[in-house]
């Protein structure tokens, strides 16, 4: 199974995701029976790969953010010991 097949939601496999619509359409029957199961590798490996640059993003997006908060707590802690 894969996510919906939306280009803007995974434009870095926009070109497979045609490709693979593109084969299904021109073979309404064939694609039950392997006809389009080349494709079909070709793109859970693009999502695998697009999942990947998401996950790693979002990482290094909550390490500064967490670099941010833990800065925002000390300037805190430190703000209510001089009062």
């Amino acid at each position: 199974m894969h996510p919906p097949l939306t280009l803007h939601r995974h434009p870095m496999c926009a070109e497979i995701i045609e490709l693979f619509q593109k084969c299904h359409n021109d073979h309404p029957y064939g694609k039950f029976f392997g006809e389009c199961t080349d494709l079909k590798i070709k793109l859970d490996k693009c999502f695998r790969q697009e999942k990947a640059v998401k996950r790693k993003a979002n990482f290094e997006e909550s390490k500064k953010f967490k670099e941010r908060l833990q800065a925002y707590r000390k300037e805190t802690v430190e703000t209510e010991n001089i009062m």
